[in-house]
């Protein structure tokens, strides 16, 4: 978990992602991020897994923003994500989470926050491998 997504980076990275997304056959609601990670809120394409469409996303971006110049050489993305559905009643409060990511998280690690989530929701998980 590296701080690899620079203010300078960002903008074009969001398009990125946001293009991919859409020819996946997927819609972007929402995305934001700090510098080493990236919440995205997506209406999933009925006509692909989740899994192929980050596995498409991932794999799209990582090496495209490899063509960004040499501080993005040994950029990469975890090997796992994390997916949670929402319904249509919490959008727009999720909007304004990814709105406040970077202040929030100046607060927060995205670590400490994600499996406290994951206790909160009781999702099982085995600790050896949340980050690898």
């Amino acid at each position: 978990r590296r701080n690899l997504i620079s203010p300078e980076i960002e903008p074009e990275l969001y398009a990125y992602l946001g293009g991919t997304l859409k020819k996946l056959g997927s819609v972007c609601l929402a995305m934001n991020g700090t510098a080493n990670h990236v919440h995205l809120l997506i209406s999933q394409s009925k006509n692909a897994a989740l899994s192929v469409t980050l596995q498409e996303l991932k794999k799209g971006s990582s090496k495209w923003i490899k063509t960004k110049g040499e501080a993005f050489r040994h950029f990469a993305w975890q090997d796992g994500y994390g997916a949670f559905s929402v319904g249509q009643s919490n959008v727009g409060r999720l909007k304004t989470y990814l709105a406040e990511q970077k202040s929030h998280h100046q607060k927060n690690s995205f670590e400490s926050e994600l499996l406290a989530l994951l206790d909160k929701y009781k999702v099982n998980y085995d600790p050896r491998y949340i980050w690898t």
